[in-house]
């Protein structure tokens, strides 16, 4: 059963994934700390199965389809995360599916959906449009689409992050955390502003695609274009009746948009800090914690490190 509310869709994707998924860890960073002011922990989500913290939703919502996964193709669009994690879940359950995904996808990420089994196709080159191809597909050939944000199940699942946060860190003060299609945002901050709602959510995005950031500023659902971005895992235009657009404009509490030099900075930083790779997303969050204002921020500070699949073209140029 879909629950009605996303406070509810978490509470149930909790019960429903936890045998499924890892609870990350909460590192702290000293080195973060000293350069943000304040005491940092990352949530090292890019050491979630499939490299990403896509997997919470896209495990919750197949599995909340129940015998339908098993027996019914299931059909997704992604820019690569979401459609490992859903290429991942099926193999799981035994399910079959195919992933929709731009034409200039990662590799790094197109060969980890594939490693899973499901098949890739491509379509477009702007998420939006490989989503509604998607979705088209789906409803003509009988399959069942798994939305990669625009879906209460998979908003659900996003939002288990936050309830691993508020277990490891019950006094936390501000969480920033990378924004595309607003379905981790939506999770975290629905969950925080029900359970703790003096946390501030702070979303993150690049400055070469912030469709979210200038939709909530505009009130309405704009449609723009998106320049190349390092951020691959958050570039994309949005469904026009997403709900993650109300939840972003109602519960994030500000937005931090970062240049491509600085999300590669970040990126190199945590290699040499933390010695792990991220992915451009997560390289988002993190150079915004380090660029925003100081005022903004209340500790102790979480920053979402969303996934890991990086490819190693995209590396060496980082490095």
């Amino acid at each position: 059963m879909t629950s009605s509310t996303p406070f509810q869709a978490i509470e149930a994707a909790e019960k429903r994934i936890r045998p499924f998924v890892r609870e990350t860890y909460l590192e702290a960073s000293p080195y973060l700390s000293e350069a943000v002011g304040a005491d940092v922990h990352v949530k090292l989500e890019h050491l979630q199965h499939t490299g990403s913290f896509k997997l919470r939703g896209a495990f919750n919502k197949i599995l909340a389809l129940g015998d339908a996964a098993k027996t019914t193709p299931v059909i997704t669009a992604s820019s690569g995360n979401h459609g490992a994690a859903v290429s991942y879940a099926l193999n799981q359950i035994g399910g079959r599916g195919i992933v929709f995904v731009p034409e200039n996808a990662s590799e790094a990420k197109l060969a980890t959906i594939r490693h899973y089994g499901a098949e890739v196709r491509f379509h477009g080159t702007d998420t939006v449009q490989t989503e509604e191809h998607a979705r088209a597909f789906a409803e003509a050939e009988n399959g069942v689409y798994v939305p990669p944000y625009n879906d209460i199940d998979v908003i659900g699942g996003q939002g288990t992050v936050a309830v691993e946060i508020l277990r490891q860190l019950p006094n936390v003060g501000t969480v920033f955390a990378s924004v595309g299609g607003g379905g981790l945002i939506s999770g975290i901050a629905s969950y925080l502003k029900a359970k703790a709602p003096n946390v501030k959510v702070i979303g993150c995005s690049p400055e070469a695609s912030r469709v979210m950031a200038a939709s909530v500023a505009a009130d309405r659902v704009l449609d723009l274009e998106s320049d190349d971005t390092l951020s691959d895992g958050t570039a994309g235009g949005l469904e026009p009746d997403t709900i993650t657009f109300e939840i972003c404009r109602d519960l994030v509490d500000a937005w931090v948009d970062v240049s491509e030099d600085e999300i590669a900075k970040a990126m190199r930083m945590f290699v040499e800090q933390h010695h792990m790779l991220v992915e451009g997303a997560a390289g988002v969050a993190i150079a915004a914690a380090l660029k925003a204002d100081r005022n903004l921020i209340d500790g102790p500070v979480v920053i979402v490190s969303c996934g890991r699949n990086v490819s190693t073209s995209v590396l060496k140029r980082v490095l």
